[in-house]
């Protein structure tokens, strides 16, 4: 059996090489819904990553999928140039972010797609990013789910989801654990604080699965106020160690460099808070630990 590595754009790392972790952000991205708001300035993405390294930052975890703008071929040079491992995604989102030719061209072939990839080429994925919908998985989600579900299994690339408003984490499990025989603890549930029911999280973490919260964007500042309540409850559970925390800046607004907190202050400002709060233990778990074992994995070569 392999052992477990971190599939970088530059190549696969061992675990502990990863460092402090963005679990969830986006240097390039772009979609209908978001006109005149894409990121597609290198420059400016090296900018972040700069940033972000200056507060002591190691890797960030990029979850743009399949036709959202992605550039992969355009992480490697930033992650060298930086210093920040970079990890990139395949995957599909919901319907609303392609136009409808672009998923026939692919809606038959997902599997094989998200498989090609996560193994091919000279920068290889390494996540397989789906999403739901609002309270509910609709044809379209549990289409792709099933296809990220064959393509885990084939290569056991981890799997992570965007939850609609936070909703649906536990049909989610359901189908992918439940149905499709997907291992909890290989499952990243995100977006989670913007449905911030207690409940939900401790049930979502009994069941196994990683907990991504990847306030504090600006686009999803409504509910940052309770993230430290949010992440205290599932520290008082025991659940800490399942916990993953990313900026999710999806507009050039929202970057350090413009007009948002951006990736480092998920160091600067937010770290802080729960090594005061919390205890600087548990915000290296939070930070370097829990990254290095959700992103890793034992790659099989299908």
């Amino acid at each position: 059996m392999n052992a477990p590595a971190i599939r970088t754009v530059l190549g696969d790392i061992a675990p502990e090489e990863l460092g402090t972790c963005d679990a969830h952000d986006h240097l390039f991205i772009g979609s209908p819904l978001l006109p005149g708001q894409e990121l597609d300035d290198a420059e400016a993405a090296l900018a972040e990553l700069n940033a972000f390294a200056a507060h002591g930052g190691g890797a960030v975890v990029q979850w743009t999928p399949w036709g959202m703008g992605p550039r992969a071929e355009e992480l490697p040079a930033l992650s060298r140039r930086s210093g920040v491992h970079v990890i990139s995604a395949t995957g599909l989102h919901q319907a609303r972010h392609y136009g409808q030719d672009e998923l026939e061209g692919v809606r038959d072939g997902l599997a094989e797609l998200f498989v090609e990839e996560l193994t091919s080429g000279p920068v290889k994925a390494g996540l397989i990013k789906v999403a739901g919908a609002y309270h509910r998985l609709d044809d379209h989600a549990r289409h792709v789910m099933a296809a990220a579900a064959e393509a885990h299994h084939a290569t056991d690339a981890p799997i992570g989801v965007h939850l609609e408003a936070g909703t649906a984490a536990l049909d989610v499990l359901e189908l992918l654990c439940g149905s499709h025989g997907v291992e909890p603890r290989r499952v990243i549930l995100g977006h989670l604080h913007r449905f911030p029911d207690t409940r939900i999280h401790r049930q979502v973490a009994e069941a196994g699965a990683f907990l991504a919260f990847d306030g504090p964007s600006r686009v999803h500042h409504g509910t940052d106020w309770r993230l430290l309540d949010s992440l205290a409850a599932l520290a008082d559970a025991g659940h800490v160690r399942q916990v993953l925390l990313g900026g999710d800046t999806v507009t050039s607004a929202a970057r350090s460099t413009a007009d948002g907190p951006g990736m480092p202050f998920l160091l600067s400002g937010l770290r802080p808070r729960i090594e005061s709060e919390l205890g600087p233990d548990i915000a290296s778990v939070i930070f370097t630990e829990n990254p290095a074992r959700a992103f890793a994995a034992q790659w099989r070569q299908p």
